[in-house]
């Protein structure tokens, strides 16, 4: 299994302007086989954190719109009705005054 940092030198050497996420996914599959498609984009987080600013924007691209693609998909919310609050009675209700 490669390394993050081994994908994120191949992920520099790869991507150009303009390539689709799944362009830039089949291109380190090339080269790294095993890599899953969460390392992928692990790497390219990591590329960006370790390139001198502004170098690498399709990499920051890429690796906002796949992040948590998976994730998103598996989970589902729904929305609870609230329950209504049971008021005590009042106080002058409860102890008739003698």
């Amino acid at each position: 299994m490669a390394s993050i940092a081994e994908v994120a030198a191949t992920m520099r050497d790869v991507v150009t302007p303009g390539m689709k996420p799944k362009e830039i996914r089949a291109a380190i599959r090339e080269k790294h086989p095993e890599a899953s498609k969460k390392e992928i984009v692990r790497a390219a987080f990591y590329a960006l954190a370790e390139a001198p600013a502004g170098a690498l924007a399709d990499l920051h691209g890429f690796a906002l719109s796949e992040r948590g693609a998976d994730e998103e998909a598996d989970t589902v919310v729904r929305a609870r009705k609230r329950k209504r609050k049971k008021h005590a009675p009042a106080a002058a209700e409860v102890a008739p005054a003698a």
